[in-house]
C-alpha cells in the first residue's frame, strides 16, 4: 500500500486475533506499530514477538487507561498518523434473557471505548503540525443486519457505524478521514467461545457463499487499505468483508 511507510500507527486490541494481524501487516508495510490490549502478558508477548515499537495493557472503557495508552504511544512513535480502533467484545444470549450488566459491558467495550479511543487519537492527531491522520473503526456486518442472541452486540456494533459516519462528517474538514471495516465470520478466538468447531463449520458452509470463514489477516488487509494513500477520497464508509454473506440476505 502506498504511504504507510514510517507512519505510526496505533492498534487498540492489537495483541490477539483480528488486532495482532493488523500490526504484522502495518509492520510489512513499514510503519511503526504501538499495541493496547487487555492482558499485560498477551501484550508483552506481542511487543516481543513482532518486534512493535511498544504496548501497553488497560482497558478502552475507562478514560485513565484510554489517556495513558495514547500518550503511550505518542511517546513511543512521535505522533499517530493512524489509529486502528479495534477492541472489542462478544457474548452470546437471546434477548430475553441478557442480563443489564452484560448489556452495559458490551457497549462500554464495544462503543464507548471506540468513542473514548478514537477521541482521544483525534485530539493527538489535531494537536502535531501538520494536522491530521486516518482512523478505521472495527464495526461488523452485525451493524448493518441483525442476527439472533446477539442483540447487545448487535447494538454497540450499529453504534459504531453511526459514530464513524459523524466523526467522518466533523473530522473531514479538518485532515482526518474516518471508516469503518464490517467483517462478517472470521476465523479468531473471539469467535472459537461462541461455537463449537463443528458449528462454525455449518455456519460458513450454510451462510458464506464462499463456503468458509474469513481469516484475521483478511481483514489486516482491509485496514492496511483504509489506511493508506490508495484509499485517499474513501470516507465515511463502511467496507464489508464477509465472503458474500450479505449478498444473500
Amino acid at each position: 500500500m502506498r504511504g504507510l511507510e514510517g507512519k505510526g500507527v496505533l492498534i487498540s486490541g492489537g495483541s490477539s486475533g483480528i488486532g495482532r494481524a493488523a500490526a504484522q501487516r502495518f509492520l510489512e508495510e513499514g510503519a511503526r506499530v504501538f499495541v493496547g490490549g487487555l492482558d499485560a502478558d498477551e501484550v508483552a508477548v506481542a511487543v516481543d514477538e513482532l518486534g512493535l515499537a511498544g504496548g501497553l495493557a488497560g482497558d478502552v472503557s475507562l478514560e485513565a487507561d484510554v489517556a495513558a495508552l495514547v500518550a503511550g504511544a505518542e511517546d513511543a512513535l512521535g505522533r499517530i498518523d493512524v489509529l486502528i480502533n479495534n477492541a472489542g467484545i462478544a457474548t452470546k444470549g437471546a434477548f430475553v434473557d441478557i442480563a443489564p450488566e452484560v448489556w452495559d459491558r458490551t457497549l462500554a467495550v464495544n462503543l464507548r471505548g471506540m468513542f473514548l479511543v478514537a477521541q482521544a487519537a483525534a485530539r493527538s492527531m489535531l494537536a502535531h503540525e501538520p494536522a491530521g491522520g486516518t482512523i478505521v473503526n472495527m464495526a461488523s456486518t452485525n451493524a448493518l443486519g441483525g442476527e439472533a442472541d446477539f442483540a447487545h452486540y448487535n447494538a454497540s456494533k450499529g453504534g459504531v457505524l453511526q459514530l464513524t459516519r459523524t466523526m467522518a462528517v466533523e473530522l473531514g474538514p479538518r485532515g482526518i478521514r474516518v471508516n469503518c471495516v464490517c467483517p462478517g465470520f472470521i476465523d479468531t478466538p473471539l469467535n472459537d467461545v461462541l461455537a463449537t468447531p463443528d458449528e462454525r463449520a455449518a455456519y460458513a458452509s450454510e451462510r458464506i457463499p464462499l463456503g468458509r470463514a474469513g481469516r484475521a489477516e483478511e481483514v489486516a488487509a482491509a485496514y492496511a487499505f483504509l489506511a493508506s494513500d490508495d484509499a485517499s477520497f474513501v470516507h465515511g464508509e463502511a467496507l464489508v468483508i464477509d465472503g458474500g454473506q450479505l449478498a444473500e440476505m
